[in-house]
């Protein structure tokens, strides 16, 4: 019976809070999705702490799982609003078309997943060939998003890069990791992104053709709320 109560106060926890972020979103994106996410997990989480805690009752379950929602909902409307101010800021929108990518003039994309925001930077505005030193336009844009990071300290951050299949594994893998490593260098507001050179590994296209493979050579920045970073290389 007692678990039974806890369920419900927690589950009522969850419509309270959902009302309160059922807002009209930002313009670029107004799913919230995170925010609905994190809004029910943390009512669940809190009404169980709440009601181990507590006086172990319904009561006490409802409080925590109130406190729970405000504190999970709070970082996923962080991550929507990241990814909606980043958008604004690079002079685009938050785009979660899968053929986005595919675009060769999309060279700047951001999106979003239920667990990060990534910002996908890709050639020619990026690097010349065979170098790891930023064109001018582009550290200008990497310079952007690190400024606005500095109002997200709770932030991780993670860089990857990727090149077209042209030259060796190890030699494309090399030069993917200093690509990753000029980004972070700029991006190292609130400490040091990790970075990660995937070569030509998780091709966006086949690496048949010129136009093909600028598509694969890119740079990508993702914004996590937590350290559970999945890898940008699979």
């Amino acid at each position: 019976m007692h678990i039974k109560k806890t369920i419900l106060a927690a589950t009522l926890a969850t419509l309270m809070l959902g009302g309160c972020y059922n807002q009209p979103g930002l313009v670029e994106d107004e799913s919230y999705n995170r925010t609905k996410t994190g809004a029910a997990t943390g009512a669940l989480a809190g009404a169980a702490l709440g009601y181990n805690t507590g006086s172990r009752d319904a009561k006490s379950a409802i409080i925590g799982g109130l406190l729970g929602a405000a504190l999970g909902g709070g970082i996923g409307y962080s991550m929507d609003d990241q990814a909606n101010e980043m958008a604004r800021a690079l002079g685009t929108g938050v785009n979660n078309d899968p053929l986005a990518a595919l675009d060769p003039n999309q060279t700047l994309i951001v999106s979003k997943t239920s667990t990060y925001v990534k910002i996908m930077f890709r050639d020619p505005m990026m690097f010349a060939s065979a170098s790891a030193t930023l064109q001018s336009s582009a550290k200008s844009k990497v310079k952007t998003v690190g400024k606005l990071l500095a109002n997200y300290p709770q932030t991780v951050v993670g860089v990857a890069g990727f090149t077209d299949n042209q030259g060796g594994y190890d030699y494309n893998q090399k030069l993917s990791q200093r690509r990753a490593a000029t980004v972070a260098n700029l991006l190292s507001v609130n400490g040091y992104p990790k970075t990660k050179g995937c070569s030509y590994d998780k091709a966006i296209a086949p690496d048949n053709s010129a136009s093909n493979r600028a598509l694969n050579r890119r740079v990508e920045v993702y914004l996590y709320s937590n350290n559970n970073m999945s890898d940008p290389c699979r």
